[in-house]
């Protein structure tokens, strides 16, 4: 009960939020456009609360993603030992999401690559952002070659590694860490998962606080792009929405044609089936709430047993996210192209990898709540600034309701594909 209202008080934030950046990037570009000192300075010291509330979001972001992590694999483990068709489920979301995670990595090189963002208006939005991200943008460097990326697999210290930002080492020990904790005896393992549970659950909290002051952090930091880029930046923001819903939508596209090929399903019939998921997963941007649809439509429409259908879907709800490496990789790739960072093999297997760590490690919760702690650790992991995803998060509203409709639309492929020989009604 406590979530969902979570959720709702989240929903009807974001149109608060979207308010905030319209007003600070208006108010700064006002500023500017009167060129008096002792307004800019005011707006000055304004846009540094703004770097604080930035800094409380990234603060969660470590323990955060290692609490989830550990206790994403525990749960995947225990699944598994559920039975048969349970190992089958996790098997098939693991294809998937290393399928989307490629598919994440040529989609959205390809997009930018033909349909590039403006270099003017690029620069425009650069030159609102605080003069403190050139500093991070050098970070890129230590995340370049692949002997550099091998080498963050594995510091010596990991303490050090998680203060120097060094998020993929933090993942690859997460994981094994998890994994480890799946070995040990039932009795130990469980208070150890409820920890990380309880850890999470308190960052979430932590995230909740900070979001409560959503508007003002995303309005002070939008009144320095207002004060230095003026209103241009709409454009690009606009471009950077319209980016990432086509990636989505073109995962959602290649889903259709899985379900029809490994699902062995007509087309007509798998799109006349989802379409009610679809309809409430628009509305409420939450899988959770279109659950019950899914399963009455995979056992009325799909031929899909209550048996089955009742184990995987919930199943997948809980950790099988298709368009989190999808979504989440579109954003750290326009922000490559943005800072004009080029991304060498290494940093983009990085990337990838984190990605999918991330996907099993995704908070059921709304995309604004979930950006930061999901978009974050790839960034850091690729050597990216993240002093531009307050912005970038202003607008999640839309491409939120893009990764809804996807991981809806995969979840029911997913329990007809999951059915596989196990017959199934005539078609």
């Amino acid at each position: 009960m406590a979530r969902s209202r979570f959720t709702a008080f989240v929903t009807s934030l974001s149109f608060f939020v979207i308010v905030a950046l319209v007003a600070g990037v208006g108010v700064g570009a006002f500023a500017q456009s009167t060129d008096l000192p002792w307004l800019t300075g005011t707006l000055g010291v304004i846009e540094s609360l703004g770097q604080v509330w930035l800094n409380a979001l990234r603060i969660t972001v470590m323990p955060l993603v290692f609490s989830l992590l550990v206790t994403g694999i525990v749960s995947i483990a225990d699944a598994a030992a559920t039975g048969r068709i349970a190992g089958r489920a996790l098997m098939v979301f693991a294809v998937l999401l290393v399928g989307a995670t490629v598919y994440a990595i040529l989609a959205g090189l390809g997009l930018l690559a033909i349909w590039p963002i403006d270099p003017e208006a690029g620069r425009d939005l650069l030159a609102g952002v605080s003069a403190d991200t050139a500093a991070t943008v050098g970070a890129a460097a230590h995340t370049d070659g692949l002997r550099a990326f091998l080498n963050s697999l594995a510091p010596s210290n990991l303490i050090k590694a998680a203060a120097d930002d060094g998020v993929l080492a933090v993942v690859v020990f997460a994981v094994a860490f998890g994994f480890a904790a799946t070995r040990i005896r039932t009795d130990l393992r469980r208070p150890l998962a409820g920890f990380f549970e309880a850890v999470a659950e308190t960052m979430v909290v932590i995230v909740h606080w900070v979001l409560l002051a959503a508007p003002f952090g995303v309005f002070a930091l939008a009144l320095g792009v207002g004060l230095r880029a003026g209103l241009g930046v709409a454009g690009t923001l606009a471009h950077y929405v319209a980016i990432l819903c086509l990636s989505q939508l073109g995962l959602i596209l290649l889903t259709y044609v899985v379900a029809v090929v490994w699902g062995r399903v007509s087309l007509g019939r798998f799109a006349r089936a989802v379409a009610p998921a679809q309809v409430v997963a628009v509305s409420t941007q939450s899988s959770l709430a279109s659950l019950p649809v899914m399963i009455e439509r995979a056992r009325d429409w799909l031929g899909v047993p209550q048996a089955t259908g009742g184990l995987v879907l919930p199943l997948a709800v809980a950790v099988f996210r298709i368009t989190s490496p999808v979504a989440n990789l579109g954003v750290c790739l326009y922000v490559a192209q943005l800072h004009g960072i080029e991304l060498s093999l290494g940093v983009l297997v990085g990337g990838g990898l984190t990605a999918l760590a991330v996907s099993i490690a995704s908070v059921g919760l709304p995309g604004q709540v979930s950006f930061f702690a999901s978009v974050g650790p790839i960034a850091l992991a690729m050597g990216l600034p993240l002093e531009m995803l307050p912005l970038l998060l202003a607008v999640e509203v839309i491409p939120d309701i893009f990764r809804t409709v996807g991981n809806v639309t995969a979840d029911l492929a997913v329990t007809r594909i999951v059915q596989g020989r196990e017959t199934i009604a005539e078609e």
